[in-house]
């Protein structure tokens, strides 16, 4: 009896590295099946194939972000906001709106791209100008200090009526909407050191109104200029330095999580 168990345990002991062999060859089936997977994709399925595998392989679930939480220290996207975490960001624009007087002219509101806070004319320009007024430095100043700690993407957008303007300054609303936006940018670089690598300005002119051109309420919902926070999902769309950084380090990331 004891000869025979002694040669159950050698023959045993024998074939037991069949069993890791078969295990690192599932893992490696794995891995190559998500470089394939990587190498088909474009830039924004990458961004959502990588959080969705962050999140099976870690556990990670989506930031939820409950009360007046400290918006600090967000991992997911290298500390980008996403739609989700935008939405807490949303209520201190709007409660900053309140307390400085500007309901109305100052709203947030979430869309397909992140979070839009958009500024009527009146509060920061006067007509057919394009210099800041006292208060729109006094928001800007806020809003720099809620937005510079995050690597979101910032979009600028000037926006006017189809008023003609053409004024030696201004021959067109292209380059009054697209100065407004570039005076806004300026202002974030140059006096709250807002990273220049992190922020667009844009003019539309006439050609994305909000509401009707047709009378003078309509015209002065679409004299805006208005602030783009994109969300970490839509970052990759972002073109430059910044996109290839951040797509590096989703590439690490996931070669991180699919290693054993």
């Amino acid at each position: 009896m004891g000869r025979k168990k002694k040669h159950d345990e050698e023959h045993e002991n024998a074939e037991r590295w069949l069993l890791t062999y078969a295990d690192l060859i599932t893992l490696l089936l794995a891995f190559f099946i998500v470089m394939y997977s990587m190498s088909k994709v474009d830039a924004k399925k990458f961004g959502a194939m990588s959080q969705a595998l962050q999140t099976i392989l870690h556990g990670k679930g989506t930031s939820i972000l409950k009360g007046d939480a400290n918006l600090k220290g967000i991992e997911d996207g290298g500390g980008a906001l996403k739609i989700g975490d935008l939405k807490l960001l949303q209520v201190k624009i709007k409660k900053m709106a309140k307390d400085m007087g500007l309901e109305g002219k100052i709203d947030a509101s979430m869309d397909d791209r992140g979070l839009v806070v958009r500024v009527s004319e009146s509060a920061f320009f006067d007509p057919g100008s394009a210099d800041l007024k006292g208060v729109a430095r006094d928001v800007l100043d806020v809003i720099s200090d809620l937005l510079r700690e995050f690597p979101n993407h910032i979009r600028i957008e000037g926006h006017t009526d189809n008023m003609p303007i053409r004024t030696e300054k201004y021959p067109s609303n292209w380059e009054l909407s697209v100065n407004r936006s570039t005076v806004c940018v300026r202002y974030l670089i140059e006096q709250h050191s807002f990273p220049p690598e992190r922020i667009s300005a844009l003019g539309y002119g006439e050609y994305r109104p909000i509401a009707t051109n047709g009378d003078d309420i309509g015209r002065a919902k679409n004299r805006r200029v208005d602030i783009v926070v994109l969300s970490w999902e839509n970052r990759l769309n972002e073109p430059g330095r910044e996109e290839n950084s951040h797509a590096e380090e989703e590439i690490s990331t996931l070669i991180k999580a699919s290693s054993f």
